[in-house]
Protein backbone atom coordinates (compact mmCIF):
# COMPACT_ATOMS: atom_id res chain seq x y z
CA UNK A 1 0.00 0.00 0.00
CA UNK A 2 1.27 3.90 -0.64
CA UNK A 3 -0.07 6.53 0.36
CA UNK A 4 -1.78 8.02 -2.77
CA UNK A 5 -3.86 4.50 -2.10
CA UNK A 6 -5.26 5.36 1.40
CA UNK A 7 -8.41 5.78 1.36
CA UNK A 8 -11.27 6.41 4.44
CA UNK A 9 -13.55 3.13 5.31
CA UNK A 10 -16.48 2.68 3.67
CA UNK A 11 -19.30 4.80 5.25
CA UNK A 12 -17.38 6.91 7.40
CA UNK A 13 -17.33 9.90 5.43
CA UNK A 14 -20.74 11.41 4.66
CA UNK A 15 -21.64 13.95 2.24
CA UNK A 16 -23.16 16.99 3.83
CA UNK A 17 -26.74 17.98 3.39
CA UNK A 18 -27.73 20.45 0.98
CA UNK A 19 -30.68 22.03 2.29
CA UNK A 20 -32.78 25.00 0.07
CA UNK A 21 -32.17 22.86 -3.67
CA UNK A 22 -35.22 22.56 -4.65
CA UNK A 23 -38.59 20.41 -3.44
CA UNK A 24 -37.21 17.33 -5.63
CA UNK A 25 -34.01 17.43 -3.32
CA UNK A 26 -36.13 16.22 0.21
CA UNK A 27 -34.82 19.61 1.91
CA UNK A 28 -36.53 22.59 0.08
CA UNK A 29 -38.34 25.57 0.61
CA UNK A 30 -38.25 25.89 4.30
CA UNK A 31 -34.94 23.54 4.44
CA UNK A 32 -36.07 21.42 7.45
CA UNK A 33 -36.73 24.36 9.31
CA UNK A 34 -40.03 24.38 9.24
CA UNK A 35 -42.81 27.15 8.43
CA UNK A 36 -42.00 30.89 10.41
CA UNK A 37 -41.28 31.17 14.11
CA UNK A 38 -38.25 32.34 15.59
CA UNK A 39 -36.05 29.32 14.93
CA UNK A 40 -37.20 29.44 10.82
CA UNK A 41 -35.67 33.19 11.28
CA UNK A 42 -31.55 33.73 10.18
CA UNK A 43 -29.67 33.83 13.29
CA UNK A 44 -32.84 32.46 14.77
CA UNK A 45 -33.23 30.16 18.15
CA UNK A 46 -33.11 30.52 22.41
CA UNK A 47 -30.24 30.72 24.32
CA UNK A 48 -29.64 27.57 26.12
CA UNK A 49 -31.09 28.64 29.33
CA UNK A 50 -34.07 30.12 28.22
CA UNK A 51 -37.49 28.53 28.54
CA UNK A 52 -39.93 31.04 26.81
CA UNK A 53 -39.93 33.39 29.61
CA UNK A 54 -40.75 30.49 32.54
CA UNK A 55 -38.93 30.25 35.39
CA UNK A 56 -36.03 27.50 34.21
CA UNK A 57 -35.57 23.95 35.52
CA UNK A 58 -32.27 24.86 36.61
CA UNK A 59 -33.91 27.16 39.03
CA UNK A 60 -37.14 25.44 39.85
CA UNK A 61 -34.80 22.81 41.09
CA UNK A 62 -33.21 22.86 44.35
CA UNK A 63 -29.46 23.23 44.38
CA UNK A 64 -27.46 20.28 45.98
CA UNK A 65 -24.48 21.95 47.61
CA UNK A 66 -20.80 20.68 48.59
CA UNK A 67 -19.75 17.29 47.50
CA UNK A 68 -18.56 13.87 48.76
CA UNK A 69 -15.21 13.37 49.49
CA UNK A 70 -14.29 9.65 47.30
CA UNK A 71 -11.21 9.16 49.74
CA UNK A 72 -12.67 9.73 52.74
CA UNK A 73 -12.74 6.86 55.21
CA UNK A 74 -15.70 6.09 57.06
CA UNK A 75 -15.17 4.06 60.37
CA UNK A 76 -17.48 2.13 61.94
CA UNK A 77 -17.34 3.20 66.02
CA UNK A 78 -17.60 1.34 68.78
CA UNK A 79 -18.04 2.27 72.55
CA UNK A 80 -16.01 0.24 75.34
CA UNK A 81 -19.14 -0.33 77.27
CA UNK A 82 -19.75 -2.54 74.12
CA UNK A 83 -16.42 -4.57 75.04
CA UNK A 84 -18.10 -5.66 78.23
CA UNK A 85 -19.79 -8.55 76.53
CA UNK A 86 -16.45 -10.58 75.90
CA UNK A 87 -14.49 -12.81 78.53
CA UNK A 88 -11.41 -11.66 80.08
CA UNK A 89 -8.35 -12.19 77.57
CA UNK A 90 -10.45 -12.33 74.50
CA UNK A 91 -8.92 -11.16 71.05
CA UNK A 92 -11.37 -8.91 70.04
CA UNK A 93 -10.95 -8.46 65.87
CA UNK A 94 -13.43 -6.60 63.34
CA UNK A 95 -14.56 -10.27 62.28
CA UNK A 96 -15.33 -10.87 66.06
CA UNK A 97 -17.17 -7.27 66.32
CA UNK A 98 -19.49 -8.64 63.31
CA UNK A 99 -20.39 -11.60 64.63
CA UNK A 100 -21.15 -10.10 67.82
CA UNK A 101 -23.47 -7.96 65.91
CA UNK A 102 -21.86 -4.88 67.31
CA UNK A 103 -21.00 -3.73 63.75
CA UNK A 104 -22.43 -4.52 60.50
CA UNK A 105 -20.24 -5.82 58.42
CA UNK A 106 -16.30 -7.47 59.13
CA UNK A 107 -14.99 -5.46 56.37
CA UNK A 108 -15.38 -2.12 58.09
CA UNK A 109 -12.97 0.00 59.06
CA UNK A 110 -13.04 0.33 63.34
CA UNK A 111 -12.59 2.47 65.69
CA UNK A 112 -12.46 1.97 69.67
CA UNK A 113 -13.95 5.23 71.02
CA UNK A 114 -13.63 5.42 74.96
CA UNK A 115 -16.92 5.74 76.24
CA UNK A 116 -17.47 3.39 79.61
CA UNK A 117 -15.12 2.02 81.75
CA UNK A 118 -13.02 -1.96 81.38
CA UNK A 119 -12.80 -4.29 84.17
CA UNK A 120 -11.09 -6.73 82.57
CA UNK A 121 -8.35 -7.40 80.17
CA UNK A 122 -8.43 -7.70 76.33
CA UNK A 123 -6.47 -8.39 72.94
CA UNK A 124 -8.50 -4.85 71.25
CA UNK A 125 -7.41 -4.87 67.29
CA UNK A 126 -8.73 -1.92 65.32
CA UNK A 127 -7.82 0.13 63.00
CA UNK A 128 -7.91 3.64 65.17
CA UNK A 129 -8.33 4.18 68.84
CA UNK A 130 -8.99 7.50 70.68
CA UNK A 131 -6.47 8.40 73.39
CA UNK A 132 -8.87 7.85 75.60
CA UNK A 133 -9.40 4.02 74.82
CA UNK A 134 -6.18 3.34 75.04
CA UNK A 135 -5.39 4.38 78.08
CA UNK A 136 -8.66 2.58 79.58
CA UNK A 137 -7.66 -1.01 77.83
CA UNK A 138 -4.07 -0.84 78.82
CA UNK A 139 -5.16 0.16 82.32
CA UNK A 140 -7.60 -2.41 82.94
CA UNK A 141 -4.31 -4.88 81.43
CA UNK A 142 -6.03 -5.57 77.57
CA UNK A 143 -3.27 -4.65 74.82
CA UNK A 144 -3.93 -2.54 71.90
CA UNK A 145 -2.84 -3.31 68.11
CA UNK A 146 -3.95 -0.97 65.01
CA UNK A 147 -4.58 -2.63 62.09
CA UNK A 148 -3.30 -1.31 58.69
CA UNK A 149 -6.60 0.33 56.43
Amino acid sequence: MKLHELRPAEGAKKSRKRVGRGISAGQGKTAGRGTKGQNARAGGGVRPYFEGGQLPIVRRLPHKRGFKNRFKTYYAPVNLERLLDFEENTVITPDVLAEAGIIRSAKAAVVILGDGDLDRALVVKAHRFSMTAREKITKAGGTVEELAL
